[in-house]
């Protein structure tokens, strides 16, 4: 917050008033840009007279502007903005905003704002972060950087942070807090509530206080909703609650996230292999790391190594796209030569080349089906590399029920179209054919790639559409020259 006026920063808002906040500073960058043109301002210029110039006057109200706006929304605005715009804003930015800013931007558009920061700014904003917090945004910052702020930490802070650092970033260790309240189980909860009034504010999303004995081993957790209700001569161990999930530092955040969903957690403890309490994880980290997943996953599906800001330079979307580009370019040649050794056929039954593209496209869709399921079941832990037999004798029965519907009905249409009962059974063979390809490679896509290590939707879109391409252009061409021709 500014020292000039608290009240009026950080305020969350209504997606629809952040929609508000983008388009008035768009439009006072527009106006700052059309009063430049109009009248360039004197290099050098100091003084009184200077903040009467229209171009101080936008800028002045930009910045009321942003002053108003919590981080987030900051974020979303900079990242809504070409990179000229963008950077004209973040230089409006309070220092002390600007660590919190950069944890909400996405990893492209942190990398853009990081690069024309000068190292003693980059120290300043580090330095109002928490160590959690520092451990999310290091790897983006320069070593030295990274080195004047660890030496600039209290003690504590610094050994946080080293801890943190020391997790994979799919641990649980890596989402974990060490902001939290514990209580000794002895005391009553009148002494209890005494201590939490020492605070100037509870630590976020505090829904429950830790009960520790004197080695910090975890004895329960006591929720505030107890504390306040019951009476104050009540001791801490007769009221706490000794089953409750713990989590470990090297537990998987998905194993969290899970956990979170299923039970409607706001915080959990985290304890390590002696039972100790160590820090907490809550909800906030744990929708930041579904959020991000999610994000990941649709990248991966459409080929896409990394988040990609949408106003980056040429060349930086195009390092991001030609993997795959290149792979959807060699199946596409394929698929093309697939044809190309039917072109007889086609001569001679132009209703060939009217009728293949729809075998193709429903088989394309179909695969993508069950891509999305069984990604999605992986990621919520539902399936097991033992259970692909299942899901291949699942998957397959439903293409076939859809092929023989749709594919009769498609063979129906066909018949009616062009007058031949062979036509119309070819159609409908082909259709199921190509929807039983689809499901066998949608269920071996992910399940191939759990197996490697890898992530289950990497170029999984990808890969299906050009196998029910190819597959099925020579499938119904297949079909069609020897037994129709």
């Amino acid at each position: 917050m500014t020292a000039d006026n608290p009240e009026i920063r950080e305020e969350p808002r209504h997606q629809d008033d952040v929609q508000d906040a983008l388009r008035e500073i768009q439009a006072l960058l527009s106006r700052l840009k059309r009063a430049e043109e109009m009248i360039p301002a004197p290099e050098g210029a100091e003084g009184a007279g200077v903040e009467e110039l229209p171009q101080q006057q936008h800028l002045g109200q930009l910045r009321r502007k942003l002053d108003e706006l919590h981080p987030a929304d900051v974020a979303y605005v900079l990242e809504a903005l070409p990179l000229a715009d963008r950077l004209l804003v973040w230089d409006l930015i309070e220092t002390e905003q600007e660590g919190d800013i950069l944890l909400e931007v996405s990893d492209a558009v942190r990398e853009s704002l990081i690069e024309t920061m000068a190292p003693s700014e980059l120290v300043a904003a580090a330095e109002q972060l928490d160590a959690d917090e520092l451990a999310d945004l290091a790897p983006d910052l320069p070593r030295a950087v990274m080195d004047d702020v660890f030496r600039a930490l209290p003690i504590e802070e610094r050994e946080h942070l080293r801890e943190a650092m020391s997790y994979p970033e799919d641990s649980v260790g890596h989402l974990m807090d060490f902001e939290l309240v514990s209580v000794r189980e002895d005391i009553t909860l009148e002494v209890a509530l005494r201590y939490l009034r020492r605070y100037e504010e509870l630590p976020d999303h505090t829904d429950q206080l830790f009960v520790v004995d004197r080695e910090e081993r975890l004895q329960g957790v006591l929720p505030l909703n107890v504390l306040l209700v019951n009476d104050l001569d009540v001791e801490v161990g007769a009221l706490m609650q000794t089953e409750t999930l713990t989590l470990k530092p090297l537990d998987k955040a998905e194993t969290a996230a899970q956990a979170f969903d299923r039970y409607d957690l706001v915080s959990a403890p985290v304890v390590d292999e002696e039972g100790r309490l160590v820090g907490r994880v809550t909800v906030n980290e744990v929708l930041d790391y579904v959020r991000e997943e999610a994000e990941a996953d649709q990248l991966a599906q459409a080929g896409l190594s990394e988040e990609e800001d949408i106003f980056a330079p040429v060349l930086d979307s195009v390092k991001n796209r030609w993997r795959w580009l290149a792979i959807n370019l060699v199946t596409a040649f394929i698929a093309s030569r697939v044809i190309g050794a039917f072109e007889g056929s086609i001569e001679k039954l132009v209703a060939l080349a009217a009728l293949m593209p729809i075998v193709a496209g429903i088989g394309g869709n179909s695969g993508n089906q069950t891509i999305t399921m069984i990604v999605r079941a992986i990621a919520l832990g539902q399936v097991q590399p033992d259970a692909a037999r299942r899901l291949y004798r699942k998957e397959m029965a439903v293409a076939l029920f859809n092929g023989l519907v749709w594919g009769g009905l498609l063979g129906l249409l066909a018949f009616w179209l062009y007058k031949d009962v062979r036509l119309g059974l070819v159609m409908t063979g082909a259709m199921t054919l190509n929807l039983l390809l689809a499901a066998t490679v949608g269920v071996a896509i992910p399940m191939t790639m759990q197996r490697l290590g890898r992530d289950p939707a990497m170029g999984a879109s990808v890969l299906i559409t050009a196998v029910t391409d190819s597959g099925g252009f020579f499938i119904f061409l297949g079909m069609a020259t020897f037994f129709l021709l």
